[in-house]
């Protein structure tokens, strides 16, 4: 997906997350974006709708292999 294409989408933030440590998600055309909330120009990722949920499944799980 193309910058202008991403910079047109409507990003959401949790109203939980602070103003230091936070991301950005949109979704458009089945995939899940997310971005750094202070890198707004910065890169993104992109997910498609199936991985999105396996990833937010392991976040909750809390079985991610995170890099020490």
């Amino acid at each position: 997906m193309s910058a202008h294409k991403l910079s047109a989408l409507t990003w959401r933030k949790s109203s939980a997350s602070d103003d230091a440590d936070c991301i950005e998600v949109a979704s458009a055309e089945g995939m899940i974006m997310v971005r750094d909330s202070n890198d707004r120009h910065g890169s993104s990722l992109i997910f498609s709708g199936c991985d999105w949920g396996a990833f937010l499944a392991a976040v909750r799980r809390n079985t991610l292999d995170l890099p020490a």
